[in-house]
């Protein structure tokens, strides 16, 4: 199937889901995973009604960005390095991933110079996974109340990746326990703080991730194939 009739049959599931959890569909927005996929891939998508973009690696979405001519709107969803939020800043509408203050703080350096604010998510590693980004539990509010603090961030959510399961529905209690961690830190009522977005679910889980209130879902390979292209290792 083409990269547009994968992107109807995604937003079709995107809305039975929600529609099944008793949501409005348009509560959900559907980031297209483009990494590893090369501008004529994102332009195709974009030319299917697909206006916003996930990329996980720096070197290759700034490239990347400069080849796509479609309109489209970039969130960075990776794991980001202090030293590269240089080379993104002004780029991308929302980082996914701070995940520590002192990423937190160079982003805030970076967008400061531009004369700008960055939206931010704060990742949270639920399952404590050696191998995965991301804030432990406990010191989620903390974490948030620093990052708000700062004068060119705002936190408008959380994001998490569980564990890979087989069964998609094994992911649940990990998407539920962010939904809870949401509704604590809405609960303090911080300023600068609006936890109106929650990242969560991907190819293979998004339906439970909708169910559990997902309202941005991070979907590549559904899309655009599993072709790797060659990139820079580092991210």
């Amino acid at each position: 199937m083409s990269i547009a009739g994968n992107l109807e049959n995604i937003c079709r599931r995107i809305e039975a889901a929600a529609l099944k959890a008793g949501r409005d569909p348009a509560s959900v927005r559907l980031v297209a995973v483009s990494k590893t996929q090369d501008a004529s891939a994102v332009d195709e998508a974009a030319r299917g009604g697909q206006r916003l973009f996930g990329e996980n690696y720096v070197q290759e979405f700034v490239s990347k960005a400069a080849q796509v001519s479609e309109p489209v709107s970039w969130h960075f969803i990776g794991a980001l390095q202090s030293n590269k939020a240089r080379q993104i800043a002004g780029m991308v509408e929302l980082v996914h991933s701070v995940d520590r203050l002192t990423l937190a703080r160079e982003i805030d350096r970076q967008w400061g110079r531009l004369g700008k604010t960055c939206d931010v998510l704060v990742q949270v590693n639920i399952a404590c996974e050696a191998t995965k980004c991301g804030a432990a539990s406990d010191d989620v509010l903390e974490l948030v109340r620093d990052v708000a603090a700062l004068p060119h961030l705002r936190v408008k959510g959380l994001m998490t990746m569980p564990p890979f399961f087989d069964d998609p529905d094994g992911a649940r209690p990990y998407f539920r326990e962010l939904r809870r961690l949401s509704e604590l830190v809405a609960g303090e009522r911080i300023p600068n703080v609006e936890m109106t977005e929650l990242s969560m679910g991907m190819s293979g889980d998004f339906e439970v991730a909708i169910a559990e209130g997902a309202t941005l879902v991070r979907i590549g390979s559904a899309i655009f194939g599993e072709r790797e292209l060659k990139r820079s290792p580092s991210p």
